[in-house]
């Protein structure tokens, strides 16, 4: 059994190198590498890392003669040590030129990065703003030199405004909003929104969410507090999210943090009034409906008469209208009738008036059923009954059985003339004349 020493070459190798020669010698005997052979364990770590270092020296231009190597040796076993180093100087500025090379492109390759449809990213350089890219396969500087944060626009988001917390400063939910006549009521509803400005939103504010969430909070009790609590519970219920809406994407506007308010939604029950006074308040509510109802009846009968009563008056309308024409042309018809009777009686007054009586006379007597006899004109008192006229009523089977029967007492010698032929000789010379 030997004793080595540490600084011997041959520390560490087979007993077989003898006279100096490596295990690169191509002289010594081939044996199977360490770990293949018969009964060997595992690779030697320091095997391993000469051979990464005879690797190496050859890509950086290591030249070794096919002798022995250096003189490292010394006089222990014969001039056997590690062989000299000599490098070649342009095959080493090639290998190392090329490592680099190969590094820098890998270190450019890692700037490389992919936005998926809906999300823009936000490069920065050394910290500071620099652009922003949409949706595809985009480009930067590596890190450090850039950056980039990817972002969703297009994403649907929301917050809930008004919570059941009690705050105590107050002693009040967060719900809880004052209204202009000093009343309470507590409101619920949910805000979504969405991103208009990546740049923005990252850089302007340090917490977006929360100013949206501050920012629907001063909406709403602005709003609330510039309505009366019956209004607020019913008659402008409706009109509250859309106000809130416009303020709200006023003060995001101003604040300038990139994003557009796209709905605000007032909750199931999301507007009511305290625990406390509940109960009332659904009275007022039921006795508002009823009216509501009794009013759309009203209304419903109204529209269901006032077209009647419309057309009843527009067809009395009509009826007056034809009445009058009717009574005005009869009215003409007889003032021109007077007018023409009163040329006449101009021209003889005494015929006129004879022939005017005559007439009435036959008008009254012509619907009495009793008959006449002139016993002043002193003649006889035969009758002559109209005989041609009782035929006629016989042969017309009585049709008019009321029709007065009128008979006239022959004279004694001449008939009787009537008083329109009894005229002064004058006048009729006189019509003669005429």
């Amino acid at each position: 059994m030997g004793v080595f020493n540490l600084n011997d070459p041959r520390w560490g190798r087979d007993d077989g190198d003898q006279n100096g020669r490596g295990e690169d010698d191509p002289r010594s005997p081939q044996r199977p590498p360490r770990g293949q052979g018969p009964n060997q364990g595992p690779p030697d770590l320091d095997e391993l890392w000469r051979d990464f270092n005879r690797k190496l020296g050859g890509l950086l231009g290591n030249r070794r003669p096919n002798g022995q190597g250096g003189s490292n040796g010394g006089g222990n076993g014969g001039g056997g040590g590690r062989p000299g180093f000599n490098p070649n100087p342009k095959a080493a500025g090639f290998g190392a030129g090329l490592i680099i090379g190969i590094a820098v492109l890998i270190w450019l390759g890692t700037g490389f990065f992919i936005v998926q449809e809906g999300q823009q990213a936000v490069i920065t350089q050394f910290g500071r703003y620099h652009s922003t890219v949409g949706a595809g396969f985009n480009w930067r500087l590596p890190y450090p030199v850039q950056r980039h944060e990817t972002v969703f626009v297009t994403q649907l988001r929301s917050v809930d405004v008004g919570r059941d917390n009690i705050v105590p400063a107050t002693g009040l939910r967060e719900s809880s909003m004052l209204t202009e006549d000093e009343n309470i009521v507590d409101i619920k509803f949910v805000v979504q929104y969405r991103l208009s400005d990546a740049r923005a939103f990252l850089f302007e504010s340090r917490d977006p969410d929360l100013a949206v969430l501050k920012a629907a909070e001063t909406a709403v009790r602005e709003v609330v507090g510039k309505m009366k609590m019956d209004a607020v519970l019913a008659e402008e219920r409706d009109q509250i999210a859309p106000r809130v809406r416009t303020l709200m994407q006023t003060i995001l506007d101003r604040y300038n943090v990139g994003i557009d308010v796209v709905a605000v939604n007032l909750q199931q029950g999301g507007v009511r009034p305290p625990e406390q006074v509940q109960a009332a308040f659904d009275d007022v509510l039921r006795a508002g409906q009823e009216r509501e109802r009794a009013k759309n009846e009203a209304e419903a009968y109204a529209n269901d008469v006032v077209p009647r009563a419309r057309g009843t008056a527009s067809r009395l309308k009509e009826e007056a209208e034809g009445y009058k024409a009717r009574i005005s042309a009869q009215a003409q018809g007889d003032a021109q009738r007077f007018k023409s009777v009163l040329a006449e009686y101009q021209k003889a007054p005494q015929v006129t008036r004879d022939r005017l009586y005559t007439e009435t006379m036959q008008q009254i007597y012509g619907n009495v059923t009793k008959v006449l006899v002139d016993t002043q004109n002193g003649g006889s008192n035969l009758l002559y009954l109209p005989l041609d006229r009782l035929m006629q009523a016989a042969g017309s089977g009585s049709s008019a059985p009321g029709a007065p029967i009128t008979t006239t007492p022959p004279s004694s010698s001449a008939p009787t003339t009537s008083p329109i032929e009894r005229t002064d000789p004058a006048r009729s010379r006189e019509r003669e004349s005429r």
